[in-house]
């Protein structure tokens, strides 16, 4: 049982210098909470000069390198490892918190069913924002999206640029998975998916928690905002959907899409075509965005099930992640 207010480990992780500007602005905005970390980690995913770079510029920074193999599952574990806080936070290295953000995540765990708190993810476009990028596929760059709760609800997965969990509780499950999200700037995903689902078959009357005014905000470079870039993450979304169903199940994996796909979509293309009736000419480009977008994820879940494209899944009994201290 955590007390009124729980301990927390920021965990950060970084692999390129290409984000060091945005890098140093999540860790300042980490520091900078109105509910302190105990401490802030950036875990270093196999990059020795960022390792040093991150090292030298801060000094009062739990600094630690991804021991497992490459990837930001690897990398999160990897912080989980020396993590000491009660609750553990995973902020994105291209994302800034606000000043309340500890806060509100720790509010949540005053129900003791409560297993993750996350919140939400608003995207900091820079002026890139493409008039035909539907909301209904937010999560095609980290982020919150259309379809969402807007209160404090209950969820079946967090997001992974802004999301928290009992330390105990990621323990006992084993981390997150090998094989599983990102690797560099592949746009693979839902490790974090993957392991909320599994929180849930441990234990059945865990609770995670959404509460939007948990807010983060998610830089959009410009290479994130093309019609390429949407067409290859809707499809790495789709693989990466067929190995989270071939690990926990497709009646667990799929539960979410399927309300997703049945209302949220429809909504949208019909809005869409509406919007152009109100002046909106993007509004059709944005029906068909989603159209597309589904065709794809539905292609790259099919193909990933049919080929097995992905290596095959690691038992959780396999992971080691154990804290330190």
């Amino acid at each position: 049982m955590i007390t009124k207010k729980p301990s927390v480990s920021v965990v950060i992780c970084a692999y390129t210098e290409g984000r060091w500007d945005q890098m140093v602005a999540s860790v300042n905005s980490a520091a900078r909470q109105s509910h302190p970390a105990e401490e802030i980690i950036v875990a270093i995913d196999h990059n020795p000069s960022l390792l040093d770079k991150v090292r030298s510029r801060f000094p009062g920074v739990v600094v630690v390198a991804n021991s497992e193999a490459p990837g930001l599952s690897g990398a999160r574990n990897s912080g989980i490892t020396v993590a000491r806080g009660d609750i553990v936070a995973f902020l994105d290295d291209d994302a800034v918190a606000a000043p309340d953000w500890l806060e509100r995540l720790c509010a949540g765990y005053r129900n003791a069913e409560v297993a993750g708190v996350g919140g939400s993810i608003e995207p900091d476009w820079h002026g890139n924002q493409s008039a035909w990028f539907p909301p209904e596929f937010g999560w095609v760059v980290g982020c919150s999206y259309e379809g969402m709760p807007r209160r404090i609800s209950p969820i079946r997965n967090l997001i992974g640029a802004n999301m928290s969990f009992r330390r105990e509780a990621l323990v006992e499950l084993g981390g997150f998975r090998s094989g599983m999200g990102r690797i560099g700037s592949y746009p693979a995903g839902c490790e974090e998916t993957e392991l909320c689902i599994r929180a849930h078959q441990r234990w059945p009357g865990s609770i995670l928690l959404y509460d939007p005014a948990a807010r983060v905000r998610h830089n959009i470079s410009s290479g994130r905002t093309g019609a390429g870039y949407f067409r290859s993450r809707c499809y790495a979304e789709g693989l990466s959907k067929a190995l989270v169903s071939r690990s926990v199940g497709a009646g667990d994996g799929l539960s979410s899409e399927r309300a997703y796909v049945c209302g949220t979509l429809p909504r949208g293309v019909l809005d869409g075509v509406a919007d152009v009736f109100r002046g909106d000419l993007f509004g059709l480009a944005r029906a068909a965005a989603i159209v597309v977008g589904l065709a794809l994820t539905t292609t790259g879940y099919l193909i990933g099930l049919a080929k097995g494209r992905f290596r095959p899944v690691v038992p959780s009994d396999q992971l080691q992640v154990e804290p330190q201290g």
